[in-house]
């Protein structure tokens, strides 16, 4: 009786190891695939952004890395490239034309993001809570909408003479926006405001 009481408990455990997560507990692996965010080929990749290269047999090449604020990271055989500013496809693309370049035959480059950065846009000049705040989740903003999040504009504010700072494929870039034919141009395109753009509202002139 003893034997087979033993041989039961054996089984029992076994059947229990298998059928693990039925209840709602998945296998560590599954947990770990599921904490890494899934973004489309053509997600835009940003400064701040946690990425994984991996080639297909060169582990040597395989590289985790937090893109850098002037968007280049360093590839081994490759060096430094610039991907801020291309989409997820494109900078695997470049990756695998210059691994082939130094006479890799057809590698096969998976870039993944693994945390996305923060999205951010700062505020500054004449308006009356100046700051740096967080886009909504998944949500576009626009040029009049972030001046309302940051207060409105104050007594002595020029809404004609907005700079944005704004840096694309490691470079900054100065756009001048007159947001008093903005708002009164019902018909104008509204002025989308991206990640990291610094805006600044000038001061009246007396």
């Amino acid at each position: 009786m003893l034997i087979v009481r033993t041989r039961f408990l054996l089984l029992a455990f076994a059947f229990s190891c298998l059928t693990a997560g039925a209840d709602g507990q998945a296998p560590a692996q599954a947990r770990s695939n599921a904490a890494v965010p899934a973004v489309s080929a053509s997600h835009v990749l940003a400064a701040d952004e946690l990425i994984e290269v991996k080639v297909f047999q060169e582990p040597d090449l395989d590289v985790a890395t937090r893109i850098p604020q002037d968007g280049r990271i360093t590839i081994p055989l490759i060096g430094q490239i610039t991907i801020v500013g291309l989409t997820v496809q494109q900078a695997t693309q470049l990756i695998r034309d210059r691994l082939e370049a130094r006479f890799l035959v057809n590698p096969q480059v998976t870039l993944s993001v693994m945390e996305e950065a923060k999205r951010l846009f700062t505020v500054l000049g004449q308006v009356q809570r100046p700051g740096t705040y967080r886009f909504p989740e998944r949500q576009a903003l626009d040029l009049v909408q972030v001046i309302g999040i940051a207060g409105g504009y104050t007594r002595i504010a020029d809404p004609g003479k907005i700079t944005v700072k704004r840096r694309t494929s490691g470079e900054e870039m100065v756009l001048r926006v007159d947001g008093t034919r903005m708002a009164r141009d019902q018909k104008s395109r509204p002025f989308a405001v991206e990640a990291g753009d610094l805006i600044t509202v000038g001061e009246r002139l007396f």
